[in-house]
């Protein structure tokens, strides 16, 4: 794959980077008009799941609001170095809670977690939540998650409160828009040698679902790594590090085993919190917090079918597991996990493939096949 000349001229990449908010806001919109993509399913195939993205028009940021009927149960698997999230540590097996409310995945770095207050305000205004033994009090329970856009555009505009409100009014049980919308309207991918003048790519959202009888397993994931995404089925890079000409993928792992032979440590932005790809799983089968553990663990092996390198130094990397206690009857949990696991390689390659472009940042759309 290439970028011809006229193509990085466009994205900006042979000139400046004035006008990045006009063409930002420009790519915006036009993601936010692009119908669903439903074709491989979404994470709102799972009865009871319902998602909702705020975007925000002033620059490539946004969130996304996970919501529920009723509440679910959830497990999590933090291997990343410095995950950027919020009450998911209580998910761990040794915690007596184990059911939530809702999940916000954000962007704005770690000052984004504030916009968690939104989701609380509103399922706390209907009602939804634990009941405190207090009048007229009820605790809904938000699990946060959060990605660093604070380089695309004007990183002192965040997501906050009234946009994770906006993320919750909008949700609903139909297919979920896909790319640069929501969390991932700021998301990027191949970051690690910038300061080498390698330039990385757009990242996003994608979703897919698998049903097998009346079994449903979905994922959806959001892409902010620093590493390549890959066709996991072939193994060949998607998106990721270019090369200084922008003409071809720089290749992570090649460029990583060559500082192996440099006498000193050559420059590598892997800095904590800069890269984070965030997972949600979801099923209608009933499982258990402990259950939901591992399969959020097994998750993670399909997550790294597709990002290579992945659970880098610097990561965040999170897999949210969740689920909704409709069927309940036994089902194997390696069968629901291996499942899963394809399922989120899938998502992860679908996010990069329905990304729109900014200036400085082009996405596999933009690359001549």
């Amino acid at each position: 794959m290439e970028l011809t000349r006229r193509e990085l001229a466009r994205l900006g990449i042979l000139g400046t980077a004035a006008g990045l908010a006009g063409a930002a806001s420009e790519a915006l919109t036009a993601a936010q008009s692009t119908r669903a993509e439903t074709a491989s399913g979404s994470l709102t195939d799972v009865p009871g799941v319902r998602v909702g993205h705020y975007t925000d028009p002033r620059r490539p940021t946004g969130c996304t609001a996970i919501l529920f009927d009723d509440s679910v149960t959830a497990g999590v698997d933090y291997d990343g170095s410095a995950p950027g999230e919020m009450l998911g540590v209580m998910l761990q097996p040794v915690s007596p809670l184990d059911r939530i409310h809702g999940i916000l995945l954000t962007g704005g770095g770690p000052m984004g977690l504030d916009a968690v207050a939104g989701v609380v305000r509103h399922l706390e205004s209907g009602g939804v939540g634990y009941d405190w033994g207090v009048k007229n009090v009820r605790i809904p329970i938000v699990v946060g998650a959060v990605i660093d856009d604070l380089s695309v555009g004007d990183g002192r505009i965040r997501p906050d409160p009234e946009a994770a409100v906006k993320a919750c009014e909008a949700a609903t049980t139909a297919g979920v828009p896909e790319g640069s919308v929501g969390v991932g309207a700021g998301a990027t991918v191949g970051k690690m040698f910038r300061s080498r003048g390698l330039g990385g790519m757009k990242g996003g959202v994608g979703t897919v679902s698998i049903r097998r009888g009346d079994v449903v397993i979905a994922a959806l994931s959001v892409v902010n790594a620093a590493g390549d995404i890959l066709d996991w089925r072939t193994g060949r890079i998607v998106a990721g590090a270019r090369t200084a000409d922008g003409t071809a993928f720089a290749n992570s792992v090649e460029v990583l085993q060559r500082d192996l032979e440099r006498p000193s440590a050559a420059l590598l932005d892997d800095q904590p919190l800069r890269a984070t790809t965030l997972t949600v799983v979801a099923t209608n089968v009933a499982l258990d917090k402990t259950k939901l553990t591992k399969l959020a663990m097994m998750v993670n092996t399909g997550a790294a079918r597709a990002i290579n390198p992945y659970h880098t130094q610097g990561d965040g990397d999170q897999v949210i597991a969740i689920s909704t206690n409709r069927v309940k009857r036994d089902v194997s949990l390696t069968a629901i996990g291996s499942t899963a696991a394809e399922a989120a390689a899938h998502a992860i390659q679908r996010a990069v493939e329905q990304a729109t472009g900014v200036p400085e940042w082009p996405a596999v759309r933009d690359l001549r096949k």
